[in-house]
């Protein structure tokens, strides 16, 4: 009897600590499917009336990854073969045109819209894999790194969006590290810092352990 209880308490072991690595597993440009002729998706943008720029990435992309905050707001990772950084940025312009763009930094480039931040960037996974991060404003100013961003727009323009003192108030909140620097496959952390970022319902995806520094 008590070698039966045992058994059994060990397969039950083992199946709540199966379910608690579902979680871990990660997200892989290798799972993005055929994607249509780049022609028609391009057409789709350029012919776009009256959609969102989150509309139509969300239509036309493959939705690879979410990153969400405990501190509010989220972020939809999505990845296509189709198109280069640059080439991304002159078909969003013709659809919708940012309210700001950045200079391309480190392989980088980000556009300011009214509700969203949209960071393109080629994956460390596979360079011809480009990424888009949809991230909305909130999530921006509740976790982002404020020197992360510093490196695309300048202090006086990030505080001009989310206040005057928006810059000092989350250096202060980022001081022990790990505020979010922007999606990367390369990186994970559970001591996030500055507020728990998660990926969907695991772990985030920062940008490096001195992103929030």
């Amino acid at each position: 009897m008590k070698y039966w209880l045992a058994g059994f308490c060990l397969v039950f072991v083992l199946i709540l600590a199966g379910c608690g690595n579902s979680d871990e597993q990660t997200a892989s440009v290798s799972d993005i499917p055929d994607e249509p002729d780049k022609e028609t998706v391009t057409s789709e943008f350029e012919n776009s009336v009256g959609e969102s720029i989150e509309t139509l990435i969300d239509n036309n992309f493959y939705l690879l990854d979410v990153v969400s905050g405990e501190r509010r707001g989220s972020a939809n990772v999505y990845a296509t073969r189709l198109y280069t950084v640059d080439e991304l940025e002159e078909l969003f312009k013709q659809a919708e045109g940012p309210d700001e763009i950045s200079d391309k930094k480190n392989g980088q480039q980000i556009m300011i819209y009214d509700d969203v931040f949209i960071t393109l960037k080629q994956s460390e996974e596979d360079e011809d894999v480009t990424l888009i991060e949809v991230a909305d404003r909130i999530f921006v100013r509740n976790n982002y790194s404020p020197n992360y961003l510093n490196t695309f727009f300048t202090f006086a323009l990030l505080n001009s969006l989310f206040g005057s003192n928006w810059s000092q108030n989350r250096m202060d909140t980022c001081q022990s590290g790990g505020c979010y620097g922007g999606y990367t496959s390369t990186y994970r952390s559970n001591d996030d810092g500055g507020g728990s970022t998660r990926r969907g319902t695991s772990n985030y995806r920062g940008g490096g352990p001195d992103a929030g520094k």
